[in-house]
């Protein structure tokens, strides 16, 4: 077998891995709901998201996307936003995956990529969550008036930033060492 197509076969497991990962991590989650409509949750699943991105570069997207997307199919509370999700969430993956795609090119990948990745990834994310809570859960769903809906958003800062502030300070040494065992390993994901 060529070395490139043993590398597609673990870049592929990996990438199932990480799926599966995200979407068990995202069982991990005190949510709270919020008395003007929705709900927020703590979660440590964004820290799965950006780990996907840092882990396997652009295509970490597509797990952290897939293995939201999937929790959503598990929980009729977010059902019928799959689709934003996957967005989303994949959204995340993507930015903490291009800042280390490009970082490989020149052969850089040490901390202070990881944690650039990280916080891109994570502000992608938030954009985008926020954005979709305030159109899409406020405005379309919940029928909410302009400020009413803006309400809604800063009622989900709290939890907001605590799971950004933690995905950012965990990923970035996760995938450190991560990286370092499957380079023992002879199985680095590069």
């Amino acid at each position: 077998m060529k070395k490139g197509s043993s590398m597609t076969v673990v870049r592929l497991a990996a990438l199932a891995m990480m799926t599966a990962l995200v979407f068990v991590s995202n069982y991990l989650r005190i949510t709270i709901p919020i008395n003007i409509g929705g709900n927020t949750s703590f979660t440590l699943a964004n820290i799965l998201c950006c780990l996907s991105g840092l882990l396997l570069g652009p295509i970490g997207g597509l797990a952290s996307g897939l293995g939201s997307m999937l929790f959503d199919f598990t929980d009729p509370r977010f059902i019928s936003e799959f689709w934003l999700t996957f967005l989303t969430k994949g959204a995340m993956g993507l930015g903490a995956g291009l800042v280390m795609y490009s970082a490989q090119k020149r052969s850089e990948g040490g901390y202070v990529r990881c944690l650039t990745g990280a916080i891109l990834g994570c502000v992608i994310y938030y954009i985008l969550y926020f954005t979709k809570s305030y159109y899409y859960n406020a405005l379309l769903v919940e029928g909410l008036q302009s400020g009413p809906a803006l309400v809604t958003l800063a009622a989900k800062i709290p939890a907001s930033l605590f799971n950004g502030i933690i995905a950012i300070a965990a990923a970035p040494p996760l995938c450190l060492a991560i990286r370092q065992g499957l380079k023992r390993s002879h199985l680095a994901l590069n």
